[in-house]
């Protein structure tokens, strides 16, 4: 099973006048797979946008630069949306299933 974790990064950024972003980095581990992406309310739900980087080991990464909020996500694992399982809130999408939610201050 999939062991995910998010860790806010130290660093932000200025995302225009008056807004700071900060570096979320989302963690998967145990997940084999040939390609592995995020989706979510900050990409437009487009996958493509955001793949995630191998480490080796079943493990996968990607640093995201988001502004403070709400972000709704899935991981789209080999094409299999999917909620992160470590993910502190979960609410029910259109579809049946449950996005992960991802609070950044």
């Amino acid at each position: 099973m999939a062991t995910t974790s998010i860790r806010k990064k130290a660093s932000s950024k200025s995302a225009g006048p008056g807004v700071t972003t900060r570096i979320i980095r989302l963690v998967v581990q145990g997940v084999p797979a040939t390609r592995v992406f995020v989706a979510g309310s900050f990409n437009e739900w487009q996958p493509a946008v955001s793949e995630m980087l191998s480490l080796g080991d079943n493990q996968w990464v990607k640093e995201l630069s988001l502004a403070p909020g709400r972000h709704e996500y899935l991981f789209v694992v080999d094409g299999l949306w999917m909620p992160d399982p470590r993910a502190s809130q979960a609410v029910p999408n259109p579809f049946g299933g449950w996005n992960s939610v991802l609070e950044v201050t």
